[in-house]
């Protein structure tokens, strides 16, 4: 049974104290507080709008000639055809060949465990017989072509493309598609062959709007695709944003998230380690504590104090935890999962004596690590569940990427006579009652005599 502390008192402020905030869920005006460190502005800058679209318009005009100009001058990579941006089969498979044999392990276990997940999330077609001998039923199909954008340069993210690419070819895309930026010509070559491992059909060392433009639209060089997943700059994600209805897209992603409930069981150092992993990505990432135990939210405290200075990242982290983090003392583990729900975080683990009673409270999280021993890294990286998670409480409404998102449903309906004859008049009441005389009687031309004259 996790701590009930008999005062609700938060420890003194201390240089440990002083590099993220501390909150009490009994104290007045928590709940206003709490609102204003969750929230999230998700609306993009004008500036960055403006710009996007000119690149969109630039690229559905000009096509090859547009990404050649907007690639040399991004990414500083000049070119004098397109054809020279697509990364040819061979340099993936030479990409392959370079890793050493530690990182090959790795990245072969990781795709096996995330393939072995998602084939368990494949929709099949189905189909019924009602009464009158009419069929009904859904077809489920592939779409014939996903886009997936992977970041380049420094941030290269070969787990991404994995998450990415695995549930699509699952899924069975006919062809996945591939833009990775290469800022300066310097091409990853983990990336490249974790390209290769995933089976991705054409890769294209394109990236920023003009990408996810040419995946819209398509070019000369690089073919239209129906979805477009992945995560991005900003700009990436404007150009998303403004491109969607013309293809589909995964979602608009916001900040990195965890949300860590621990009880006094829980390790102080393995809790602020958790809470790094997530703020060590950009500043506006949100670590956030929620324990019943004065005692271990003390310890917290010094364990991000003794940590941090020696995080490579420790300026970031810092930046992030004093801004969007925050350790907070509630008063029960039920409180902590009502909070939990209110927030619907991307990343939330229990780290507690008996996490599986919490696991049913929850109503609203991208994905639940369950116990002392689950670190939000192992999600990351090779448990086999997908990464692309819903954040800034996107959670309430979506779901993590999958197989299912690779996948459309087709309804089929196929009526018989006798259907026709007992559907016919429901579906002719309902029409004249929405003043659609052409519907009403294309339903009554299929009636039997007696029933026509009566309808």
């Amino acid at each position: 049974m996790a701590e009930r502390p008999t005062t609700r008192a938060l420890p003194r402020r201390t240089a440990a104290s002083s590099l993220v905030r501390t909150f009490d869920s009994s104290a007045r005006g928590f709940d206003a507080a709490l609102a204003a460190l969750t929230a999230f502005d998700a609306s993009s800058d004008p500036s960055i709008e403006s710009a996007v679209a000119k690149i969109i318009d630039d690229v559905r005009r000009d096509g090859d000639r547009a990404l050649l100009e907007y690639t040399r001058r991004f990414d500083r990579v000049a070119v004098r055809h397109a054809r020279a941006l697509e990364v040819t089969r061979a340099e993936l498979v030479a990409a392959w060949k370079a890793l050493g044999a530690t990182e090959r392990r790795a990245l072969q276990a990781a795709h096996t465990r995330i393939r072995e997940y998602h084939e368990r999330q494949v929709a099949k077609s189905w189909q019924f017989t009602d009464e009158h001998g009419s069929k009904l039923g859904q077809l489920v199909r592939p779409l014939d072509r996903a886009g997936l954008y992977v970041p380049g340069g420094k941030a290269a993210y070969p787990s991404s493309l994995l998450m990415n690419a695995v549930p699509a070819k699952v899924a069975g895309v006919r062809e996945v598609v591939m833009v990775v930026p290469t800022p300066g010509g310097e091409r990853n070559t983990l990336v490249l062959a974790a390209a290769k491992l995933a089976g991705v059909d054409r890769v294209f060392t394109i990236g920023g709007a003009q990408a996810v433009a040419a995946l819209a639209y398509g070019t000369a060089t690089v073919p239209a695709v129906d979805k477009i997943t992945g995560p991005g700059n900003a700009y990436v994600a404007a150009a998303k944003r403004r491109v969607f209805g013309t293809v589909g897209i995964d979602m608009i992603a916001g900040p990195s998230e965890i949300l860590v409930i621990a009880d006094d069981s829980a390790n102080p150092d393995w809790i602020a380690m958790d809470l790094f992993s997530q703020a060590e990505h950009d500043e506006m990432a949100q670590s956030i504590l929620l324990t019943p135990s004065l005692r271990l939210l003390t310890a917290v405290q010094s364990a991000i104090a003794r940590l941090l200075p020696g995080m490579a990242r420790h300026e970031v982290i810092a930046k992030s935890l004093a801004t969007r983090g925050a350790l907070v003392r509630v008063k029960s583990l039920a409180e902590a999962c009502a909070i939990a729900d209110r927030i619907a975080p991307e990343h939330l683990e229990l780290a507690v004596r008996e996490p599986r009673p919490l696991v049913e409270r929850i109503r609203h999280a991208g994905a639940i690590f369950v116990g002392h021993y689950t670190s939000e890294t192992l999600g990351d990286y090779c448990a086999g569940s997908n990464h692309v998670l819903p954040t800034a409480r996107t959670a309430r409404f979506s779901s993590p990427l999958g197989v299912y998102d690779f996948q459309k449903r087709t309804s089929v309906i196929e009526v018989t006579a006798r259907g026709a004859d007992a559907l016919g008049g429901i579906a002719s009441v309902l029409a004249r009652a929405e003043g659609l005389e052409a519907h009403a009687r294309a339903a009554e031309y299929r009636l039997k005599p007696k029933r026509r004259g009566a309808a």
